[in-house]
């Protein structure tokens, strides 16, 4: 089948190369110049596991490529995958401006009947609002081609988004016209048992993407408070963590405390939901509640921070993780920039470390002269007072508590996401400060 899909951001190129493997032809949507010029010599501008391979394979196979025309590009298949951005406007709402625009194209330049399918994270409504244009434009040309809408929201997880789609939990399809979600339902079946396939109404299917993101961000936000609890007690958060996860009604996945959840999904969705909400008369209070929680969260490691060395001003603080999370460069409401800005704020100075955020670190920080971007975790410890941990990348486990305390003029580390053992940390003589792990 032909496929084309609009946006090659994460979930474009993810779902564009991932198709193109599964042996469809699919020709992938983008204004960014830069971005198509990268992609068109193989190279994937931000870090994916095993996405880089994907693509240069579909690109040598002819099956994947790239243009900047999207209405030239909608005349080349009768499948549409909208997968453009959808950031949240000021009042926390979704901005659906890419989205429409995606739809003008596909009516200006279809060349028969098409389905559009919604890939984008987008409220109840959209879908409605998208194909209205999409017909819209077709009426305008004089044409009779039939469209359909159909909603496809993703579950990909940054740092593992191509196995996420190859191996998908489930997937869901919704839509008012059984063929159309039949025919996007069948692209599937090569990566999931059909029994997997939930298939519903669009508004249902909208919907999903929000509650799923949002309870997700729920657990971690409930957990930020119950290992605040737990300092406040003398209790480890760790032992409690394994208690709940042992409840097979509970599970352990995105129970471990940290600094709150970031990156492009979770803080925009959860405030997506609240002002849908809001436009529907219904006051989503936890919602509210897990998004007024991530906010203070980060703040936290500032506070340890003073309370160990007192006044920041003039200090040289190590910050290891820039990124959001680990496994991507992205740093899209990373926790990591709050602490940062606090950092900065405070008067202190950031000798900061991300193995791959560190390009866009430079680009984003480049203005900022108390901020230095280097280029190892051993390198960001030179002539630092202290450290603090604000992305949970495997190699910082690998470094030694000796290696810390012969680095930092104070022996203090700042732990926002628990990598480390506290008692071995205190053995070798560091004052160690987790997340609900004790206060030394």
């Amino acid at each position: 089948m032909k496929i084309t899909v609009y946006g090659a951001g994460y979930v474009g190129l993810v779902a564009a190369a991932c198709f193109a493997e599964a042996g469809h032809d699919v020709l992938t949507v983008d204004p960014d110049p830069k971005r198509l010029a990268s992609l068109n010599a193989g190279r994937v501008p931000f870090v994916e596991a095993g996405l880089d391979a994907l693509v240069a394979k579909g690109i040598a196979s002819r099956r994947l490529t790239f243009s900047g025309d999207p209405e030239t590009a909608a005349a080349f298949s009768s499948m549409h995958f909208l997968a453009v951005g959808t950031p949240s406007a000021a009042d926390g709402s979704t901005d659906e401006t890419q989205l429409i625009a995606a739809a003008h194209a596909i009516g200006r330049g279809a060349v028969g009947d098409v389905v559009v399918v919604v890939k984008s994270t987008a409220p109840v409504g959209a879908a409605e609002r998208v194909i209205d244009e999409v017909r819209h434009e077709l009426s305008q040309r004089g044409v009779g081609f039939h469209a359909e809408v159909v909603v496809n929201p993703e579950f990909l997880r940054a740092g593992s988004a191509v196995k996420d789609f190859f191996e998908p939990d489930r997937v869901v399809v919704g839509g008012e016209s059984s063929g159309a979600v039949a025919a996007v339902a069948s692209l599937y079946t090569p990566f999931v048992a059909t029994e997997k396939i939930l298939t519903m109404d669009a508004a249902s299917a909208s919907l999903v993407k929000y509650a799923a993101n949002a309870m997700l961000a729920t657990r971690v936000s409930f957990m930020n408070e119950l290992a605040n609890l737990a300092e406040a007690l003398g209790a480890d958060i760790e032992g409690v963590r394994r208690g709940l996860g042992a409840d097979p009604r509970i599970g352990s996945q995105y129970l471990n405390p940290g600094m709150g959840y970031g990156g492009s999904c979770l803080p925009k969705d959860v405030a997506s939901l609240i002002a849908v909400g809001e436009v529907a008369g219904v006051t989503m209070g936890v919602a509210r509640a897990v998004a007024e929680a991530n906010d203070v969260q980060p703040h936290r490691i500032t506070d340890k921070l003073e309370r160990h060395l007192g006044d920041l001003a003039g200090r040289v603080i190590a910050v290891w993780g820039i990124a959001f999370k680990a496994g991507t460069d992205d740093m899209r409401d990373a926790p990591s920039r709050i602490l940062i800005t606090d950092l900065l704020t405070a008067g202190a100075t950031v000798r900061a470390f991300d193995p791959a955020a560190g390009v866009g670190a430079k680009a984003l920080y480049e203005k900022e002269h108390d901020v230095t971007i280097v280029g190892s975790a051993a390198e960001a410890l030179q002539g630092a007072d202290a450290l603090a941990i604000a992305a949970d990348w495997p190699e910082f486990r690998e470094v030694s508590p000796d290696t810390i305390l012969a680095a930092l003029s104070e022996p203090l580390v700042v732990d926002g996401r628990n990598l480390f053992d506290p008692v071995r940390m205190r053995e070798a003589g560091i004052t160690y400060c987790g997340v609900g792990r004790g206060d030394a």
